[in-house]
């Protein structure tokens, strides 16, 4: 008997709906968990994960595979393609110079090869025929046509007789003739276009077939599909350009990024970097932030606008912007170019700042008299960013304080705030303290060199916005050393509605004058997965494993960067042979900190029963050291082992611990420390610790960035630049 297959007459048709479905699902594949395992993606073959957090299997498919995936969908039929497109077109992250041009000539419309009439036109006469054939089975050339006239001329062009012709202008000036058929702007965005013919041709059908259904104009354009754009990966390093190239010959400019923007009307999250901060013009600013609910036309007087001719162009512009959604993250990491700034300035002079304060900072009018007060200050309301949700500004240390405050207040709610490295002041943060509405889960204030001890322990203490954190990083080094005094940090740990709950799963106090006495007094933290406690010069080390072992013993991270006396090495308590000193410092890491925190205990029994084996006090896998500690240790001691990062900083790990979930084992995910030298995790640990530091920008751990573009935060893990920022660089 013949297996051969045969092949079917008929193709099976599913449901648009289970298609999308299952694509969705593939995209989602690619995104962190909620509960991320904290190690970098380790790829183990097809195994599914089925607890979390888990390192192996992993929790997440590479962003690579999920994308291929739905590529390879777009490829079986036009069902397929129409369901994968959308998550394909979901996420952009431009990456190669020449990648960029293609995303703009794919995405922004050049009006001058494809001009305003000929894609109207073009879009009507196939509205119009789509439309007959779904009203009727016998349609012909004459009904489309009648259509197309009726659409062109009564619907689009006519007058809206709701208002008097008498109101709008005098009799002279109007024009019986019907208009032709342009849109009062030169440049509209194509979704807006193609929306309206939509809506014209539904009014049109409504009245003639009540009930009919009529397709939707397809757009072939795909940036209505694009929610997340970021320039983490651009570079424009090694393309031999000189230096008057890439000043007067840029590949991301203003105009483009206006552009592209202009034609994404669901984006939701954007990421700039300072290798394309220059873009970041006034007009980018607009197209970014006076979306959505911020387009209704608050913070400036609007008596009399929609009258003169002179705001036409910006009314369209608010009347389009008006139908985006809001964007929810911002991620503005390093942007510090000149450009930027100024541009900066001016969105918040001309958006947020009352009339009064922007006359002040010098505008005059064209006769060289300075407006008055009254002449601008009608109706005017502050405007608020309401769906703006997460905020990173990161590095952005140009900005001054009195257009930084400004723009920090008009975010009502946000959930995600990076300050690191930023100009914020006291008087800014004890606003932010006073706000009713924010409630943050993820702060960020590291390096702030403007703060007092004072200002940030009346946020934390005395303010309902902090109340609710999951996340607090107050890093600081040996150049920016924590403001805060010993006092200040005792009321902290002591009286902050953050620690008293327990909820927080991120901390780093580096810098921060941490005693022991400061340690057992501090509640207990039962959910910290990642600890920062470097550069404090005089902590104990033995107080260290006594606050892990009793008040958080769910650590898995902690860091120790010249931290402590016992892991000195001789720096700053010189000896007679350094080489004795590093050796002692070593001894001291491994019989004061990771024996008592990381092995079981002991136990044996005099009958030759077994004894079931307790599980180590803790849950800690990974020490961030300092360099020269690093080098002290050598190539490690029994599973631990020294894994660097592409910058200065290195963690010693324990290669035979990890998260994993084994399916069927009833079980969950389980932390065991106890994996064979074969296992994947062991193998990639291993490799990551011969690579020597040759590693992609993603590996490490304890980032020092806060993921704010898919909201998880301090526990997020990015490569490219942000990357690098949250785990190669030092500072």
């Amino acid at each position: 008997m013949s297996t051969a297959l045969t092949p079917t007459q008929f193709e099976i048709q599913y449901p648009s709906e289970l298609l999308y479905a299952i694509c969705a699902h593939v995209y989602a594949s690619c995104l962190l968990p909620d509960e991320p395992s904290l190690d970098p993606l380790i790829n183990a073959g097809d195994l599914i994960p089925t607890a979390h957090p888990t390192t192996v299997p992993a929790g997440y498919w590479p962003e690579p595979v999920a994308r291929g995936t739905l590529a390879n969908l777009c490829l079986v039929n036009h069902a397929w393609y129409e369901a994968a497109k959308p998550w394909l077109w979901h996420k952009l992250e431009v990456r190669l110079p020449r990648t960029w041009l293609s995303l703009v000539e794919e995405i922004a419309w050049n009006y001058d090869e494809e001009t305003v009439d000929t894609v109207m036109g073009q879009t009507i006469k196939a509205a119009a025929r789509a439309a007959i054939d779904s009203s009727s089975v016998h349609s012909n050339k004459e009904d489309a046509l009648r259509l197309e006239e009726s659409l062109m001329f009564d619907t689009l062009d006519g007058p809206d007789l709701s208002i008097s012709p008498d109101l709008l202008s005098p009799v002279p000036s109007r024009d019986s003739s019907p208009r032709r058929l342009r849109p009062k702007s030169k440049s509209p965005a194509r979704w807006k276009l193609l929306r309206s013919i939509s809506d014209a041709i539904q009014d049109v059908m409504s009245r003639k077939t009540p009930g009919v259904y009529v397709p939707i104009p397809k757009d072939p354009r795909p940036g209505r599909f694009v929610r997340h754009l970021d320039f983490n990966h651009f570079r424009t390093i090694g393309m031999r350009r000189s230096v008057e190239e890439g000043v007067n010959s840029r590949f991301v400019t203003g105009d483009r990024v206006q552009a592209v923007l202009k034609e994404m009307p669901n984006l939701t999250a954007f990421g700039a970097t300072e290798y394309m901060d220059g873009a970041l013009t006034l007009p980018v600013l607009n197209e970014l932030f006076l979306r959505g609910a911020p387009s209704g036309g608050r913070g400036r007087p609007t008596r009399g606008r929609a009258l003169m001719e002179c705001h036409d162009i910006e009314e369209e512009d608010r009347e389009r912007r008006r139908e985006c959604k809001d964007l929810e993250a911002v991620d503005l990491t390093g942007c510090v170019s000149a450009v930027f700034v100024n541009a900066f300035t001016e969105f918040v002079n001309t958006q947020l700042l009352p009339p009064s304060e922007a006359d002040s900072s010098g505008d005059e009018s064209d006769d060289g008299r300075r407006p008055r007060r009254g002449e601008r200050s009608v109706l005017y309301e502050p405007l608020l960013f309401p769906g703006l949700q997460r905020l990173g500004m990161r590095g952005v240390k140009s900005i001054l304080p009195r257009y930084l405050g400004p723009f920090l207040l008009a975010f009502p709610y946000l959930s995600h705030l990076d300050l690191s490295g930023t100009r914020v002041t006291p008087e800014i943060l004890h606003s932010i303290g006073d706000s009713s509405t924010l409630r943050l889960k993820s702060l960020a204030l590291a390096r702030c060199i403007k703060l007092t001890g004072e200002s940030i322990k009346h946020l934390l203490v005395e303010s309902l916005v902090t109340s609710e954190l999951r996340e607090l990083n107050l890093y600081g080094d040996m150049t920016y050393v924590s403001p805060l005094t010993e006092s200040d940090l005792l009321d902290i740990v002591t009286l902050a509605p953050c620690f008293l709950k327990g909820n927080l799963i991120y901390l780093d106090l580096s810098s921060a004058p941490v005693n022991k006495s400061i340690l057992v007094k501090a509640k207990p933290q039962p959910k910290l997965r990642s600890l920062g406690l470097s550069h404090i010069l005089h902590l104990d080390l033995r107080a260290v494993a006594d606050f892990v072992k009793d008040k958080a013993p769910n650590v898995e991270i902690l860091t120790l960067v010249n931290t402590s006396p016992e892991l000195d090495c001789g720096m700053r308590l010189p000896t007679g042979d350094p080489r004795s000193s590093i050796r002692q410092s070593t001894i001291a890491l491994h019989t004061q900190l990771i024996r008592p925190l990381c092995s079981p205990p002991f136990s044996f029994s005099l009958t030759g029963a077994p004894v079931d084996v307790k599980p180590p006090p803790s849950r800690l896998r990974v020490i961030e050291l300092s360099t020269i500690m690093l080098g002290g240790l050598g190539a490690g001691a029994g599973s631990w082992r020294i894994i660097r990062s592409k910058g200065g900083r290195g963690w010693y790990v324990d290669t035979a611990s990890g998260w994993v979930a084994e399916a069927g084992s009833g079980q969950g995910s389980t932390l065991r420390r106890d994996l064979p030298q074969g296992h994947p995790f062991r193998v990639e640990m291993q490799r990551l610790a011969d690579a020597n530091g040759n590693v992609s920008s993603g590996v490490g751990w304890h980032a020092r960035k806060m993921e704010v573009l898919q909201g998880h935060g301090m526990l997020g893990r990015e490569d490219g630049l942000y990357g690098a920022v949250s785990f190669a660089y030092q500072g």
